[in-house]
């Protein structure tokens, strides 16, 4: 079959987190016609590794998932399960990788081994993380790993990356204000979780102003009553960073603010932070030696998240960003020109 087949094959068949049964069904199939090792590392991963008798081993990463979405692209592949659909390019980011492994299979002799990974759960709890701890980079021996996402932003066809931080490190932040509730009329008498809040957030932004960083809150649930000085606020945001360095410092910072707000205020702060993702930190060495094969752009570093971060927290690697040119990922009429996936397969021949 041809990546295309591959792409429309796959784009009907949408599902989302750890959830992708049918997915990697359908990924086993192909590869278990070929000279590979077929292996699932976690639950619903999908392994492929092809032994040419190398000392070392190079891997390449697609991400599996979808998201739960309505599809109204009206294309005639479009999703047959309601509610989900692939409408940030995994489906055609598998196809290059099904293209890249018939690629391989054919070949009789390479310098080195190939591991290629199908990833579940990258929109939602992190795939990867659990993936890279079971050992399978370090048991096959891998030294190097690339990945690639396709990307609105950029032209159609271009590839795009950077040296260093590329994707921010982020986490979930949630802050819980205990207060104690009193009359507006007998307001000196209550703690006021409502001010506390406000607070707050002046602070968290004036602390990051101008700094090379996400601070900000999407959601404020406070009180009960106009008449009453409110007991409970919640605050939910995020911070995103591209060093851990930054992320540490704010983290900490975070801290102070919330207890001299406390102080002031006689509320009770609570700060609570998910683990999130590592920043994706490319090999300007790995990058080097890519750019002498093929053309690449200098991006500039964003602050949206990827947790292919995690492999590079285990060996090197370097991951690309490819032009769509066309509709924002995440969106229900999301589409993207499949002559594409003959540019990203091109890109992962060179690279071995």
């Amino acid at each position: 079959m041809t990546m295309t087949e591959h792409r429309r094959a796959l784009h009907q068949i949408p599902e989302t987190g750890w959830d992708v049964k049918e997915t990697a069904q359908y990924i086993k199939t192909v590869l278990q016609g070929l000279s590979c090792q077929v292996f699932s590392p976690v639950e619903n991963a999908v392994c492929a590794y092809f032994d040419f008798g190398g000392e070392h081993t190079v891997a390449f990463r697609s991400d599996m998932d979808a998201l739960p979405l309505t599809e109204t692209t009206g294309l005639a592949f479009s999703s047959r399960h309601p509610g989900r659909m692939h409408a940030c390019g995994h489906d055609g980011h598998m196809a290059i990788l099904l293209g890249l492994a018939e690629y391989v299979s054919g070949q009789k002799e390479l310098g080195e081994n190939v591991l290629l990974i199908f990833q579940p759960a990258e929109e939602t709890t992190g795939g990867a993380k659990p993936l890279c701890e079971t050992g399978v980079l370090e048991k096959y021996r891998v030294r190097r790993i690339y990945g690639l996402h396709l990307w609105p932003a950029l032209e159609k066809g271009v590839v795009g990356s950077c040296a260093g931080a590329m994707m921010s490190r982020s986490c979930e932040l949630s802050i819980e204000i205990g207060g104690r509730s009193a009359h507006i009329a007998r307001w000196q008498k209550g703690r006021d979780a409502l001010y506390a809040g406000v607070l707050l957030l002046g602070r968290f932004y004036e602390t990051v102003e101008g700094e090379p960083c996400v601070l900000r809150f999407g959601r404020m649930d406070s009180g009960s009553v106009r008449n009453a000085v409110s007991d409970r606020t919640v605050l939910e945001g995020s911070l995103r960073t591209l060093d851990d360095e930054m992320y540490e410092d704010l983290t900490e910072e975070i801290g102070r603010i919330c207890q001299d707000v406390a102080e002031e205020t006689g509320c009770h702060i609570t700060a609570r932070q998910t683990s999130g993702y590592p920043p994706v930190t490319n090999d300007p060495s790995l990058l080097r030696q890519a750019r002498e094969r093929i053309r690449i752009t200098r991006v500039e570093p964003t602050f949206i998240t990827e947790d292919f971060s995690h492999y590079q927290r285990h060996v090197p690697g370097v991951f690309f960003w490819l032009g769509t040119g066309g509709t924002a990922l995440h969106r229900p009429d999301f589409d993207f020109d499949e002559d594409l996936l003959n540019v990203g397969l091109d890109l992962f021949k060179a690279l071995l």
